[in-house]
């Protein structure tokens, strides 16, 4: 027998099983409206995503009274799917998590390609959006963080950077498709290699003389404090091969 409303507001049967039902109904239509939008683009309207997640048109627009609406949520699960992926790699603690996850993001951009439509739409609400994102850029500061800590990022590097060397690769690779080398070569110019002659971190010293040198905000590290020293070091290579 169905319980009925109990004196307090009790909650009954029904109304979990209503709750439940309602909580399947939006899952399938993010899921059909995610579908659709990568498949047909943003044209799709909120008809057809109904008839794809097999409900009414009343049930999309209860959960979605608008298509923006839907946009910006099927736009925050996908950022909150990236975030939940940052999170695995930064608990795995490997040393390539970093850039293992970078590399996960330039990659499987093209499956949200249709999404960044969204970007340039017009007057659309962004709170579920912003609240998305934030919480993605600190999962992913703190990864940025670990690997800086731990010498495997260039000290230089912070959080606006990376997003900027991850834009240009998404948009590398969608000019140029299969260049993943070209990718790869992009991440690694922020990765510390100890036999590396050009990435000295910030605030090293001179070689010659251990003089502290000033961080230069483009270009190479420098190596040397002046001139002078410069060329005091190659005299001291070409006197260890004179002497080879």
């Amino acid at each position: 027998m169905t319980s009925s409303a109990r004196p307090g507001g009790t909650r009954t049967d029904a109304d979990a099983g209503s709750r439940a039902d309602s909580r399947r109904n939006r899952a399938a239509v993010l899921a059909a409206a995610s579908q659709a939008f990568a498949r047909n683009g943003l044209s799709v309207s909120l008809g057809q995503i109904a008839r794809l997640a097999d409900v009414g048109a009343g049930t999309v627009y209860r959960h979605f009274p608008t298509k923006d609406d839907l946009m910006e949520a099927v736009l925050a699960q996908r950022i909150e799917e990236l975030t939940q992926s940052a999170i695995r790699h930064r608990e795995s603690a490997g040393e390539g998590a970093f850039f293992d996850f970078l590399t996960e993001v330039v990659v499987s951009a093209p499956q949200r390609r249709d999404l960044c439509q969204v970007f340039r739409a017009g007057d659309w609400p962004h709170a579920v959006y912003r609240a998305a994102g934030r919480r993605f850029d600190a999962v992913l500061d703190q990864l940025l963080r670990s690997a800086r800590d731990g010498g495997l990022v260039r000290r230089d590097v912070d959080l606006a950077t990376v997003q900027a060397l991850v834009t240009a690769c998404v948009a590398m690779r969608q000019a140029h498709p299969g260049q993943d080398h070209a990718m790869r070569l992009v991440l690694d110019s922020i990765r510390v290699r100890n036999d590396s002659r050009d990435e000295m971190p910030v605030g090293s010293r001179c070689s010659v003389c251990d003089r502290e040198l000033a961080s230069r905000p483009v270009g190479r590290p420098a190596r040397y404090c002046s001139a002078a020293c410069r060329q005091r070091a190659h005299r001291r290579r070409a006197a260890v091969r004179g002497r080879g």
